[in-house]
């Protein structure tokens, strides 16, 4: 027998928690460094309901504060959001048996609901409507980060903060999201390239050229990289080789 609704609730809030922890103080971030950057506070939760991309939402707010077009803040977007894209495949599946609450899923599969669904427990959740307890679980992370960023906004406008230093959030965010990476994948190619293609775009061309050259330039050449070492491994010479 299925738990009712209030109990399927309370499941997921319990596994939630940790999220909770992290998006009230990473939200509260993203909406102090929105008022920092001039824009009104009630961006701050409609930014949350209206695009939910955490991560993105740091990045755009950093990118149009310092002028960049959009062709830039979109490429930007579409690279650091392509791991979005491995998400929907790993849970294609478990999301499209979740019934009427597929299409929400899709829309807000954050990194951290990513983790608490793909981590679900049969045995501990066998007995719960799996479609209803994932849709508890994606629906309390984002209240949790819009609720976040609301207080961050709020208390950016109602009090004089000094705001110096807040901006470094955006960096210290994309170090641990770095960090994470480069555990995972644990080559250094991508990232020796990556940075290499950022230095030299960043020296050699406009500012509002480099950084969308440099990402076109990163995404080539790691492809490049990562097909020479696949040929090499199953034993393919490339031409001219002996």
């Amino acid at each position: 027998m299925l738990h009712s609704r209030a109990e399927t609730f309370a499941h997921a809030f319990r596994l939630s928690i940790p999220v909770l922890l992290g998006f009230l103080a990473l939200g509260a971030a993203y909406g102090l460094l929105l008022v920092d950057s001039g824009y009104p506070w009630w961006l701050a939760p409609l930014s949350g309901l209206v695009i939910y991309a955490g991560s993105g939402q740091f990045l755009a707010v950093g990118l149009f504060a310092a002028g960049a077009g959009l062709g830039e803040t979109l490429a930007a977007e579409m690279a650091l959001n392509a791991r979005h894209m491995a998400y929907g495949i790993s849970l294609f599946k478990r999301i499209g048996n979740s019934g009427r609450f597929k299409w929400y899923l899709v829309y807000a599969l954050a990194d951290e609901t990513f983790a608490l669904i793909s981590n679900l427990d049969e045995k501990e959740s066998g007995n719960y409507d799996r479609g209803l307890l994932m849709f508890f679980i994606a629906f309390l992370d984002q209240c949790y980060w819009v609720t976040g960023s609301l207080i961050g906004a709020v208390a950016g406008f109602l009090i004089p903060f000094n705001f110096e230093g807040i901006g470094f959030s955006l960096t210290a965010l994309f170090i641990v999201l770095m960090c994470e990476q480069i555990l995972k994948v644990k080559k250094a190619v991508p990232f020796l390239v990556s940075a290499s293609a950022a230095v030299l775009a960043v020296a050699f061309l406009p500012q509002r050229f480099a950084l969308l050259v440099s990402l076109a330039a990163a995404i080539a050449l790691v492809e490049i990289s990562s097909g020479s070492s696949g040929r090499a491994q199953n034993g393919v010479v490339p031409s001219g080789g002996e």
